[in-house]
């Protein structure tokens, strides 16, 4: 089988399609041939070198998230059969073998049956964003522990950057369980993008203020923050409901105004869909498998979430697309459907 595999950390050209043997699925473990290897930044950063420390070093084959076809399975493994359609999550964090390549072998955990009229866009389109847009939504005190339909009804959404690939995932699962949701985005393209998605109020940050504008759409304000860039915080806490919750899925150093945090009784919460809880993660692969099998999450301009599709042979260019901030999602045709 052919596996795009870096040696050493460094840029995108380190990227090289090599030939290696085919693995044996063993026992707990299914082999999925990849049709369709997603890519991103946390992907792009592993590559760099820069990436969330998990222990392995190179030679590696980079990408957490993908879609395929079940080819084999191991030894006690239940509820899938070869030709089952199936999107993974977390292939490369701790593991050397991502989705880079047109085999994975992985823990039958981390493959999940969607049904057969999904497309493997959407399957590719899942994994890290769509399990850290479900840790966001769910982090509040008082729930839910898992979306569904209503689980958010009565509440309001603020998702930061919603023509992203984690603010796509963040208003289609909110609106699927019910939620009302604002968006922030920086041009006239990407609020086409985030209303496609679904959003119900889209505010330029550019051209509007955000505080006064969210005012307008939630006096009571956001229930939920689903935040990507730190420098927001203080918007943040202006826009926030009373005990309502910021999950934060960026890094970088921040300053609290806590005062005005703490007159609100604020929580502020970090997400790494990597390290969550086994029950955490749990959730959030079966909300979102619901959602996606029921049709909520889709993926496309029409939804938001350009395809930017790249062949095989050219991973290392699809992997300078996201570093680029490539709008879309960007994937890696590895095999045919």
């Amino acid at each position: 089988m052919r596996a795009a595999v870096f040696h050493e950390p460094g840029p995108a050209s380190v990227l090289t399609i090599e030939e290696r043997d085919l693995p044996p699925a063993g026992p707990g473990e299914v082999r999925v041939r990849i049709v369709l290897s997603a890519v991103n930044p946390t992907d792009t950063g592993t590559r760099a070198g820069k990436g969330v420390p998990d222990g392995v070093s190179p030679p590696r084959v980079p990408n957490q998230d993908g879609a395929g076809v079940v080819d084999a399975v191991g030894d006690g493994v239940t509820g899938l059969e070869p030709g089952d359609r199936v999107w993974v999550w977390d292939s490369g964090y701790g593991r050397e073998n991502g989705t880079a390549q047109e085999f994975v072998v992985l823990p039958r955990r981390q493959v999940v049956r969607m049904n057969d009229d999904v497309p493997f866009e959407v399957g590719a389109a899942l994994g890290i964003p769509a399990l850290t847009a479900h840790r966001c939504l769910t982090l509040a005190s008082d729930g839910p522990q898992r979306l569904a339909p209503g689980a958010l009804a009565g509440r309001t959404v603020l998702v930061a950057g919603g023509a992203g690939a984690v603010g796509n995932a963040a208003i289609q699962l909110a609106k699927w369980a019910g939620a009302t949701v604002l968006t922030t985005v920086s041009s006239k393209e990407k609020a086409d993008l985030a209303v496609a998605a679904g959003a119900d109020a889209v505010i330029n940050y550019r051209e509007e203020a955000v505080v006064a504008r969210a005012g307008e759409l939630a006096p009571g304000g956001a229930n939920i923050i689903v935040e990507v860039n730190t420098d927001n915080l203080p918007i943040d806490l202006d826009v926030v409901a009373p005990g309502g919750n910021i999950a934060i899925y960026v890094g970088g150093k921040i300053t609290i105004p806590s005062f005005k945090a703490m007159l609100k009784n604020v929580s502020l919460d970090f997400v790494l869909t990597y390290t969550t809880t086994a029950e955490e993660k749990d959730n959030a692969v079966a909300a979102v498998a619901e959602a996606v099998n029921a049709g909520a999450f889709r993926v496309g301009e029409e939804a938001g979430l350009p395809i930017l599709r790249y062949p095989f042979e050219q991973a290392g260019a699809a992997h300078e697309a996201v570093e680029g901030n490539a709008v879309g999602k960007v994937v890696i045709e590895v095999t045919q459907p």
